[in-house]
């Protein structure tokens, strides 16, 4: 049974594909999700901060990273065709595929510009160079100090705030 359900997911992702229905303008709903043409595609293989996240400069000053990443990428794909190709369907029922602008890996270049992080047990480490080379270069994130999403949601699941959350425990020095 389960493969069964697997394979009608399959062909209904692939339908919309073939439809068209994931290639056209892209609206940023959050940093790690868009939609296209009346469908929300969460990014395969990245791991982004919430938008009430808060990180550290590099001197120190906070500022709304999970914000200020989606405020990027809406530059980055505005007036562009984006294309996405489905990887799966999650437990929720969202889209989750990799995507591209302008002949652009979407996920690739956020992890580049530091705006994200490689999902490691999703991407199996497809972004791990890109998120060294931003990681070297100081770039977003990596130019000063920030809790992992992961751990900022953990913690946000379990009764803290925004600002206690973020804050440097589980920072990056």
């Amino acid at each position: 049974m389960p493969g069964l359900i697997v394979v009608l997911t399959m062909l209904a992702l692939f339908s919309i594909v073939l439809a068209g229905g994931l290639t056209g303008p892209a609206k940023v709903i959050s940093t790690d999700t868009l939609e296209i043409n009346r469908t929300r595609v969460r990014l395969w293989g990245i791991d982004a901060p919430d938008e009430t996240q808060m990180c550290r400069d590099i001197k120190g000053n906070p500022y709304q990273c999970g914000l200020r990443a989606a405020r990027d990428l809406e530059s980055f794909v505005e007036d562009r065709e984006v294309s996405c190709v489905p990887v799966l369907e999650d437990e929720c029922g969202r889209t989750i595929a990799t995507c591209s602008a302008g002949g652009t890996d979407v996920g690739e270049w956020l992890v580049r510009n530091g705006l994200v992080l490689d999902w490691k047990q999703y991407s199996r480490g497809r972004y791990y160079a890109a998120q060294r080379a931003a990681d070297r270069a100081g770039l977003g994130l990596w130019a000063g100090s920030f809790a992992v999403p992961w751990l900022y949601r953990a913690c946000i699941r379990l009764g803290g705030r925004p600002a206690s959350c973020s804050d440097d425990a589980n920072a990056h020095p």
